[in-house]
């Protein structure tokens, strides 16, 4: 077991009927960080939670809220999101004109920032806002949906922004997020990834086995 790595459950899997019941349960059985997936519909083919959601959970942990936003623009909502509890918003290079800016606009809001790369985004987008960024986060999926199989394609990707990373001298995670499972976790992992996300991994078979869940996808790192 490698205790460095660190889980992010998706509550995207979560049952959102009893959403604030199931932060609180897989917290307890826990979690590291609560991933929160922030779809709109337009940059993403799915639409799912707002400021108004991230608000009421931020009483149900204390666990770090990190807040995927795969919306656009993203910009307008940045200074909501951190109001609602957000402690790391991410967001996608398309998702606005300006990265750098919004890098900045982020970090003055008090928040860690973070960038997501879909598998089509070049590694290229964050060359230039490396002093930016405390964490890169690299979809192994197409965005949108829930459930979706692990690309191996991205493996080499990892790899490269972990060379990037070490070579930056930052202290900068590098997460990982798509159908991340008990045995593609491990192929992140070698690849370089600190942080994974975990949704359907981490929530099936109901909160009674959310501890066994996480302790497994631990125990196959």
């Amino acid at each position: 077991m490698n205790t460095d790595i660190q889980i992010a459950p998706s509550i995207l899997s979560a049952d959102f009927a009893r959403l604030g019941e199931e932060v609180r349960a897989i917290d307890e059985a826990g979690a590291d960080y609560i991933h929160i997936d922030v779809m709109d519909g337009h940059f993403v083919p799915n639409i799912t939670i707002g400021p108004a959601i991230v608000k009421a959970l931020r009483p149900h942990s204390q666990k770090p809220f990190d807040v995927h936003l795969m919306i656009s623009p993203a910009d307008p909502f940045l200074e909501a999101f951190a109001l609602a509890g957000a402690d790391i918003i991410t967001i996608h290079p398309e998702a606005g004109p300006h990265l750098h800016r919004s890098l900045q606009s982020i970090r003055a809001l008090g928040k860690r920032a973070g960038v997501s790369l879909n598998p089509a985004t070049p590694i290229s987008a964050i060359a230039h806002v490396m002093d930016l960024v405390d964490l890169i986060l690299v979809m192994t999926v197409n965005p949108g949906f829930g459930g979706q199989s692990f690309l191996d394609s991205q493996i080499d990707k990892i790899a490269e922004i972990r060379r990037m990373i070490d070579a930056s001298g930052r202290v900068i995670d590098l997460e990982v997020d798509g159908g991340i499972t008990r045995s593609t976790a491990p192929l992140a992992r070698q690849a370089g990834a600190n942080i994974l996300v975990a949704g359907t991994a981490s929530f099936e078979g109901g909160a009674a086995a959310y501890r066994d869940n996480l302790a497994a996808l631990r125990a196959h790192i």
